[in-house]
């Protein structure tokens, strides 16, 4: 290994030379506390930044091990030190020159607190992935100044924010606290039959549509006393809230009142929020998926039997295919591609669901024959769905109380606090309860009853070249789109996805998954459970290369059933 003062001489060498000489700096050097790996190197100051990381020891940093001392606890602290790091870029970073010259970052941590190759805590030290824009005057290196940036600067960046004596001890260890409490929490919610909790006092209001930090003056949560549960948490104490019990649950209320506001808190309370978010504590069930209506998604043969049945020209709905899907059709696919992961929850907004998925009125059943009408609507099948597949719902409505017959708790928003008028729907509700609500679903729940295989052929993350297989081609744009070889998938309708290097991950455990051709001999869930085990063992940084952060099967299933190449045998 090289020393530092050899990288210094380097760039004093190659100072104003063309930009490619930079690649003369590639390999790894001891900054005696801790190591610079310099991994990738640009070819020109308007291209991607070069890929550095550095190793700090447990004995240099002098990191306490209780801050890591279980997962839940290391991620909570590597996302403190990840945004530390970020603080340090952020005031050393000189951006002068041409291209991206003097950009120093890490990949920054959002509101929810998520496992990222950026900044990872192993047994014996840290190590942290980030960007450098080597310093230009045009397309000639600026040597002097790449001195400054990683021979001055580095280091105290890294002894700013990584080494424990340099940082807030309070502010770190409630990161691991806060991160450990919630996973505990969300721990408990099957033990008590439970699919949710929203604790006293958080604040789920946002800033904005485009900002998730917390709404300031906003109105702060209380729980219903009906609904009302305690739990004792190892840092936080006992802390009561509001508990989703299993089953049907209805959010209803007034426009504007909070209705989409509390389940968007639910949608993302698989993740724990770090300190100060005002959802800390806020936790859903780990499986628990968000299911919409998209229209123009493709679909390869998904069984829609359970909410439509056999469409017009005798066309079979067993195995539906499509590349343009409808509102309903779209839907009713993303609820069986859900359960097909798994997921034993379900949430659902009517703002953005099918209303003829969703309900159809005694009218429009009057005026409609039964037998000209192929949908089945989710009122229909919501209760069995729970009573025979042990699949609940929390959906939001505000138009319809058609579900007040199958639902187990209506929970109603007034300005953002929340009543339980569970007994006041259920006295509104007749007595001639539509009897499809008490069919039982036919609707597979979990892997081993829904199998379906891939063509491997058309999951490629290749381009062809000349008519034959070239590179691979995975690149993500802004996290709202994946390119996959020659198709770009839509991810901006998938709503858990909450970070763009989630995005890439996604990429990423595709392009593992299709090299490694485990399409080949496994199902499609049982494949994407394969590469998630593996990154679970090793790390995310053992499936892919560049910033990602954890994702759930549910995400990456989503993502490669909008593939429109896929082909299911």
């Amino acid at each position: 290994m090289k020393h530092k003062s050899d990288l210094k001489a380097t760039l004093q060498r190659i100072d104003g030379r063309p930009y490619p000489a930079y690649k003369d700096i590639r390999g790894q050097y001891d900054y005696e506390f801790f190591t610079l790996s310099i991994d990738k190197v640009q070819g020109d100051p308007f291209a991607s930044p070069s890929r550095f990381s550095v190793t700090l020891p447990h004995v240099e940093s002098e990191l306490p091990h209780q801050l890591f001392s279980n997962t839940s606890r290391r991620t909570g602290t590597e996302n403190f030190l990840a945004l530390s790091f970020a603080k340090a870029c952020n005031q050393a970073s000189s951006r002068s020159g041409s291209g991206k010259s003097g950009l120093i970052a890490i990949d920054t941590p959002g509101q929810e607190m998520l496992q990222r190759t950026c900044l990872e805590i192993g047994p014996d030290a840290t190590i942290a992935r980030f960007s450098v824009g080597l310093p230009a005057n045009g397309r000639r290196i600026r040597g002097l100044s790449a001195i400054e940036l990683l021979i001055d600067q580095l280091p105290e960046i890294v002894e700013d924010a990584l080494c424990y004596d340099q940082i807030d001890k309070d502010a770190i260890r409630s990161f691991a606290d806060t991160a450990e409490d919630a996973a505990t929490l969300r721990a408990t919610l099957s033990e008590n039959k439970l699919i949710g909790f929203v604790a006293d006092g958080s604040i789920l209001p946002r800033a904005s549509g485009i900002d998730e930090r917390p709404m300031r003056e906003a109105v702060p949560f209380r729980s219903p006393p009906s609904l009302r549960k305690t739990f004792e948490l190892p840092h936080a104490g006992k802390v009561s809230g509001m508990a989703i019990p299993e089953g049907v649950t209805l959010i209803v209320g007034g426009g504007y009142h909070g209705k989409s506001t509390l389940l968007s808190a639910l949608e993302r309370g698989v993740y724990n929020h770090r300190p100060q978010d005002g959802r800390e504590l806020v936790v859903t069930r780990s499986d628990a998926t968000k299911v919409r209506a998209e229209d123009g998604r493709s679909v390869a043969k998904v069984d829609l039997t359970p909410f439509i049945g056999q469409l017009p020209g005798g066309k079979d709905s067993s195995s539906f295919s499509t590349e343009n899907a409808s509102g309903s059709s779209s839907q009713a696919a993303a609820i069986i591609e859900a359960l097909e992961t798994g997921a034993k929850a379900l949430l659902i907004d009517e703002d953005i669901s099918a209303t003829n998925l969703l309900i159809r009125d005694s009218r429009m059943q009057q005026l409609i024959a039964k037998d000209k009408e192929p949908i089945t609507p989710f009122v229909q099948r919501v209760r069995s769905l729970h009573r025979d597949c042990g699949v609940s719902t929390v959906i939001v409505l505000g138009g319809s109380g058609d579900y007040f017959e199958p639902a187990d708790h209506v929970i109603a928003l007034d300005n953002y606090l929340p009543q339980d008028l569970t007994k006041e729907a259920k006295a509104l509700c007749s007595e001639a309860f539509q009897q499809e609500a008490l069919v039982p679903s036919l609707v597979a729940t979990n892997p081993s009853q829904s199998k379906r295989f891939a063509d491997p052929v058309s999951i490629t993350p290749y381009i062809s070249s000349r008519g034959r297989p070239g590179r691979n081609r995975v690149k993500t744009r802004d996290g709202r789109a994946l390119t996959f070889g020659e198709d770009e998938i839509d991810l901006s309708l998938i709503p858990q996805i909450v970070d763009s290097s989630q995005a890439r991950a996604i990429g990423a455990a595709l392009l593992y998954a299709a090299e490694n051709r485990l399409f080949a001999e496994l199902s499609l869930p049982a494949a994407l459970e394969q590469v998630l085990a593996f990154a679970d063992k090793g790390r995310l940084s053992t499936i892919g290369k560049g910033d990602l952060a954890e994702i759930r099967l549910q995400e990456l299933a989503a993502a490669l059933n909008r593939l429109r190449s896929l082909e299911i045998l």
